[in-house]
């Protein structure tokens, strides 16, 4: 079963972010659209999955969109951003995924979803910061450091499931004191991620307000998100849709007017 060290060989194993997204990303907060583009188009694998994502159906173009530049231009500094971090985050992917039934092709229409409606989110509330934005990035990464972690314990883990009815933080939380979620703050402190992001992703997790009442709010809606979109069809078929359990009373307050945004009568 899982330990503390298993965990902590899972942080070491994370390499720093490469130099070439160090400094994309650096030019983006200097919000230099044409060095960053110039400086990502240096990275064969970022530069294929920059037009993977912007040539998704979601985003509703007709013609292909093949240049790093006119993706930058299309995604704007703050989308920019959030999809530097998303590749970020597959580098951490696993090659073949055990534990979910998941693949590139779909962990990858995950983060984009999770980017597109966080975006819609944060357009609603008519809030405009690149941090916050890249914020969601992190929310995947829970779903990889469960599948590392829980995976080679595949049957193990599948028992306790069905014995005490447990989902996949709290099995963590009992067996080593820490979540999902502290873990992901983890890695957002060894990528250099700014603080508002994990202090962000530490309020989604539901259980873990914050006493800052914009930081609490934003948790709210992520928390909401992260499991409107596990609710799907496709995630549940993949086996996330018992990720972690729902705190309805966290987002109580905000649960009509989320519906109304992504668009539920």
């Amino acid at each position: 079963m899982i330990t503390r060290d298993n965990i902590n060989d899972f942080i070491d194993k994370i390499p720093p972010s490469p130099k070439i997204l160090q400094e994309t990303i650096r030019h983006l907060n200097n919000a230099d659209l044409n060095k960053a583009a110039k400086i990502a188009t240096e990275d064969p694998a970022l530069s294929a999955f920059l037009r993977n994502l912007v040539n998704k159906p979601l985003y509703g173009f007709k013609q292909e969109v093949s240049d790093i530049s006119q993706i930058f231009g299309i995604l704007g500094l703050s989308g920019s951003q959030q999809s530097v971090y998303n590749y970020m985050l597959t580098l951490l992917s696993p090659k073949k995924w055990n534990l979910f039934n998941l693949n590139k092709t779909s962990f990858d229409e995950l983060q984009a979803v999770f980017s597109i409606k966080w975006q819609h989110i944060l357009e609603h509330l008519k809030i405009i910061d690149r941090d916050i934005q890249s914020a969601i990035t992190l929310l995947p990464a829970s779903i990889i450091v469960s599948e590392a972690l829980f995976s080679k314990s595949k049957k193990d883990v599948e028992l306790l499931r069905s014995v005490h009815d447990l989902n996949y933080n709290t099995i963590l939380q009992r067996l080593c004191d820490t979540t999902l979620f502290d873990i992901c703050i983890e890695i957002s402190i060894k990528w250099d991620m700014p603080k508002v992001i994990p202090d962000i992703i530490r309020c989604a997790s539901g259980v873990n307000p914050s006493d800052d009442k914009d930081i609490n709010k934003l948790g709210k809606w992520m928390h909401l998100l992260l499991f409107y979109e596990l609710s799907q069809p496709l995630f549940i078929e993949a086996g996330l849709n018992d990720f972690i359990e729902f705190n309805i009373d966290y987002v109580e307050d905000i649960y009509e007017e989320f519906l109304q945004v992504m668009g539920v009568q």
